[in-house]
């Protein structure tokens, strides 16, 4: 008591400091009338209203617009965890997870929605499900959420911030959970295995999702026309076609896109990246599931069958694809003259038909195409690679189909 009263210097300090136990609160903010005991968190709180964030992290460069949000900010990188569990030896950097986890030794439960039981202080985020109420707007795209962590996050896809960056490849994330679970690539650890078929993951969430394939589970539903989805990122990624949002774009040239993943692959278009070869035929490849797919074509793998006919898929978008050919299924049309197509890459590719779009361009001559295949077949005049190889005479050939043509003279 006596070391708090001689940090008390002033006697406006004393009085304010004696607000704190007498419940007082006499600051109050004249945008929200939320109010406040002190007035420096009076002032802070405004910065949620103007925007204005000027504690500076000197680590990464991040600014909050609370002292109390940098002091927090900082154990990101100092990994400094002060509150330490005496039960079970756990530590947090924030007091309110410590206290919230020292619930789970008692099973104590003070604060209780009337739909489902869970602890403060998430209650009140929580409730806000159940009334719609999302008070958190973002000031680039009007986006609204129920959380300003939720916000906060959300922003980052406008600011491009990502100060959690991977030392082994240079790839930056957002949060620094997915910077650890993007480690484990890098590491080649996958603990988690799929009973069905044995195919190990390094994610949980990543075998969830995978099982749903072989259970037909499809939990996210479109509300706009029925349609339903493995994950809830393809939901979202859908419901932009609807609204026509496209919140990301290109800074090289401006062209925007509904998903992120989208935009990266556009992105390498400019950059001409493609950093996965196969070891088998030499083949480059922009991005390392397009090489794990091709890889099929060398060992013959087809592990997905349609139930109608009996063929076989080395991917398992492929067969889905194929299905349509029995159910007749078309479910991307094109607006500007009705033509259905199977595949929503079909359709995007018949949509330049109409807008006249080739973003496809070579670096070599210049000419520009319509499909990426294409490019990438005429881009083996300049290169002159020939990856289709006949087994009897040993002559080779830049496209499959022209090998395939030569085989026949085998044959017959």
């Amino acid at each position: 008591m006596i070391g708090m009263l001689e940090s008390l210097q002033h006697e406006s300090d004393l009085l304010q400091h004696d607000q704190i136990h007498a419940g007082e609160e006499p600051y109050e903010c004249n945008e929200c009338r939320k109010t406040f005991s002190l007035k420096q968190n009076l002032i802070e709180h405004k910065n949620m209203h103007t925007g204005e964030k000027s504690h500076e992290c000197t680590e990464c460069g991040k600014v909050c617009s609370r002292v109390s949000s940098l002091t927090l900010h900082l154990r990101s990188h100092t990994g400094k965890k002060a509150y330490k569990c005496n039960k079970c030896g756990k530590a947090f950097s924030q007091k309110e997870n410590f206290l919230s986890h020292q619930k789970h030794h008692t099973g104590e439960k003070p604060y209780e929605c009337e739909k489902v039981s869970i602890q403060m202080p998430t209650v009140i985020r929580h409730q806000k499900n159940h009334t719609g109420t999302k008070p958190y707007a973002c000031k680039e795209c009007g986006k609204a959420f129920n959380g300003k962590a939720y916000l906060t996050e959300h922003e980052k896809i406008h600011t491009g911030e990502k100060p959690f960056e991977c030392n082994q490849c240079g790839r930056a994330f957002t949060q620094k959970q997915y910077l650890v679970k993007h480690q484990n690539i890098h590491t080649g650890k996958k603990p988690f295995k799929c009973s069905e078929c044995g195919k190990a993951f390094s994610q949980k969430e990543n075998l969830i999702i995978h099982q749903r394939i072989h259970t037909g589970e499809k939990p996210y539903e479109c509300k706009g026309c029925g349609k339903a989805f493995i994950q809830k990122s393809s939901l979202i990624r859908h419901q932009r076609s609807h609204t026509g949002e496209k919140p990301y774009t290109c800074k090289e040239c401006g062209k925007a896109f509904s998903g992120k993943s989208n935009l990266t692959e556009h992105e390498k278009i400019h950059i001409g990246e493609k950093p996965y070869k196969c070891n088998e035929c030499g083949t480059i490849f922009r991005q390392k599931q397009y090489l794990i797919k091709h890889h099929n074509i060398h060992t013959g793998e087809k592990p997905y069958e349609c139930n109608k006919c009996g063929k076989a898929f080395s991917r398992i978008t492929s067969l889905i694809v194929h299905v349509r050919i029995h159910t007749g299924d078309k479910p991307y049309e094109c607006k500007v003259c009705g033509k259905a197509f199977c595949q929503s890459s079909s359709l995007t590719v018949h949509m330049r038909s109409h807008t006249g779009e080739k973003p496809y361009g070579c670096n070599e001559c210049g000419k520009a195409f319509s499909q990426f295949s294409t490019l990438a077949l005429h881009m083996r005049i300049h290169t002159g690679e020939k990856p289709y190889q006949c087994s009897e005479c040993g002559k080779a050939f830049s496209q499959k189909s022209h090998h395939i043509r030569h085989q026949r003279i085998h044959t017959h």
